[in-house]
């Protein structure tokens, strides 16, 4: 199948549509990276093998128009924690929690007689949630991006055409010229989702001027922030929406080849990014004279090693351009001398992901939602202590409260809620404090708070974090991962990394502290790329909120989370020690002893500190102090 004119894709669009309309039932098993490694794969076999057997399994190609049920493996529901999840349309039930087991109890009742299996639905507070719109974990959000993901077929075109996909080429290269589409998009307030917040029009505005004329389209699909996969569960659930916007960006800026790099840890998402772009190219939406419109444009992937310093702008070009990937000095910057020394447009997968929205629906409908200055939503990965953990898009300016609380569900267990770690490692802390908590998220507010939303990285820590701990971890990823270009970057964090430790080992003193912070502002202001600068945020922000926390290190050597363990001191209780003798006989090196029926004892220079005696204690005699 070759799409030659808009007539052609405005025609195929209303078949698709015509034949998804005719299936019965649509069965959705998530297909996401986490569902997966939870056995969802099985499950959309069993399920597959069911109504095959026993029902009218619809064909995947639409062309056919058949009715019956069809089964399909989606993207990411974003309910990760409760996977493997499975949505069965019409009746928008969601099951959670589905094993193979389970297959014959959902055809039986749901496929067959439309009842809900009500075992594998959402319960929470003695309630029962049948559909997946009603689940709190959804019900506050707004999808905009993650529209289709979990809703269609995340390998077939044809779906995605259904469903409007590319339906915006039509309208750009019929009635637009490229400085129409710059202005459209720096008319709507687009900002990048990768970290900066740079303007997306002004970029895509300076690209098309430079009179070079060889420009490139890149998409960062880099994402290395622990436990952010944002950009990874759109590539995954909705590739075509990333082609459709590269190609829109290619046609504003002039360009006609465009690179997605990714790093190779995400294998799912390679394989469905060359998946939709085979297919793209099959169906004329890639390629030459795309749409007989005389705009040409080419798709490429590029995997990355898996190098933090790759999510920068330069070192991701230098990586794709065979070299090690490390960042140049700036300026020129990227939009004169990006890749191959080409002026380049360079976003991320979020953004490109936002773009065929506002073309389709026009700017003033795009500044609905979010705030003036930060229009739109902003997908966040949700995890840590808090009771769902998963993927979330909410409009920018939703507050802390709202997202840890309401979409959250809360802290598991009735602990208390401490901080928020926001924008991956270089991110910086939020605190449980009400202005904190009531603050819209936008990026001018969370840069003001000194945090930054970067790429969407969320972790909620309750009260049993020891936030010294928390700069020391994220310090030692940056520290680890610093490409060594530039001295603040490769020296600096190396030595706040080594005081942090000092201070957690409790051999740390005021004088540290004098000296990590004027090291972090240091690297703050001299480092070379933008992720040398962030890399002291963690510091800054838990000196800034948690300096009491800090000075009960160095002073008192005490952690009051009671987390560092060379600052812990176990204690045996005469009042409650029975003389049994199990702590000792469980203490691996032997520190501890006494007599029968008596008090024992623990040798602090012996004791290192394992807990095996706290364990095995049936008294709760012994304690941590």
């Amino acid at each position: 199948m070759f799409i030659k004119t808009y007539a052609d894709l405005e025609a195929y669009e209303e078949i698709f549509k015509k034949s998804l309309s005719k299936q019965r039932i649509k069965v959705l098993v998530c297909g996401g990276t986490g569902c997966v490694a939870g056995g969802s794969i099985d499950i959309y076999n069993e399920l597959t093998r069911l109504v095959n057997e026993n029902g009218n399994l619809a064909s995947v190609d639409l062309v056919k128009e058949d009715e019956g049920i069809s089964v399909k493996k989606s993207g990411c529901h974003g309910f990760c924690e409760a996977g493997p999840l499975v949505r069965i349309e019409p009746y928008n039930y969601l099951y959670l929690r589905v094993k193979t087991e389970d297959c014959k109890d959902i055809f039986d009742e749901t496929i067959v007689k439309g009842k809900p299996v009500e075992r594998l639905m959402h319960h929470e507070n003695g309630r029962l949630y049948k559909t997946q719109e009603d689940i709190p974990f959804y019900h506050k959000q707004t999808r905009l991006v993650l529209e289709n993901c979990g809703h269609m077929d995340a390998e077939n075109i044809q779906e995605c055409i259904g469903r409007g996909g590319y339906k915006s080429l039509i309208q750009i290269f019929s009635s637009m010229q490229p400085k129409d589409v710059c202005k459209t998009i720096q008319d709507s307030g687009l900002r990048g989702r990768g970290g900066g917040g740079y303007p997306v029009g002004k970029k895509w505005s300076q690209v098309l001027s430079q009179a070079n004329p060889v420009k490139y389209v890149v998409c960062n699909g880099d994402e290395g922030d622990p436990g952010a996969f944002m950009d990874r569960s759109i590539m995954e659930g909705d590739p075509h929406k990333i082609i459709e916007g590269m190609i829109i960006a290619g046609y504003a800026a002039g360009a006609h080849t465009g690179y997605i790099y990714v790093r190779a840890e995400y294998p799912l998402a390679v394989e469905r990014l060359k998946t939709a772009i085979e297919q793209a190219e099959k169906y004329g939406l890639l390629g030459k004279n795309i749409l007989s419109s005389g705009f040409d444009f080419d798709l490429h992937i590029n995997k990355g090693a898996g190098a933090f310093v790759c999510g920068e702008g330069s070192a991701l070009t230098a990586s794709i351009e065979g070299e090690r990937g490390m960042p140049r000095v700036k300026p020129p910057r990227t939009v004169e001398h990006g890749l191959f020394s080409c002026p380049t447009v360079l976003n991320n997968v979020e953004t490109f992901a936002n773009v065929p929205f506002i073309i389709s629906k026009g700017v003033d409908e795009y500044r609905k939602y979010g705030t003036k200055n930060s229009p739109g939503t902003k997908a966040f990965a949700l995890t840590g202590n808090v009771v769902n953990t998963g993927l979330i898009e909410v409009p920018m300016g939703t507050t802390l409260r709202e997202v840890v609380f309401d979409i959250g569900g809360g802290i598991p267990d009735g602990k208390r809620f401490k901080a928020v770690q926001i924008g991956g490692p270089s991110g910086g802390c939020l605190t449980f404090d009400e202005s904190h908590l009531d603050m819209s998220l936008s990026f001018d507010s969370l840069k003001k708070a000194g945090a930054m939303i970067g790429s969407g990285g969320l972790v909620v820590m309750n009260e049993d974090t020891c936030m010294v701990e928390v700069a020391r971890f994220f310090m030692s990823f940056t520290q680890r991962e610093s490409c060594g270009k530039c001295i603040p970057c490769r020296e600096g964090t190396k030595r706040m990394l080594e005081i942090l430790e000092k201070i957690i080992s409790g051999r740390g003193t005021l004088e540290d502290l004098e000296l990590l912070k004027e090291i972090a502002d240091t690297v703050k202001h001299t480092a070379l790329c933008g992720l040398g600068k962030t890399a002291a945020n963690p510091v800054l922000s838990t000196l800034e909120y948690f300096y009491d926390e800090y000075r009960s290190h160095v002073v008192d050597k005490i952690c009051p989370s009671k987390q560092c363990k060379k600052l812990m001191t176990i204690e045996i209780d005469s009042n409650l020690c029975r003389g049994c003798s199990k702590c000792a006989r469980n203490c691996p090196v032997n520190a501890i002893s006494g007599k029968i029926k008596e008090t024992f004892t623990i040798d602090a220079k012996k004791c290192i500190k394992c807990g095996a005696c706290i364990e095995s204690c049936a008294f709760k005699a012994i304690k941590e102090v």
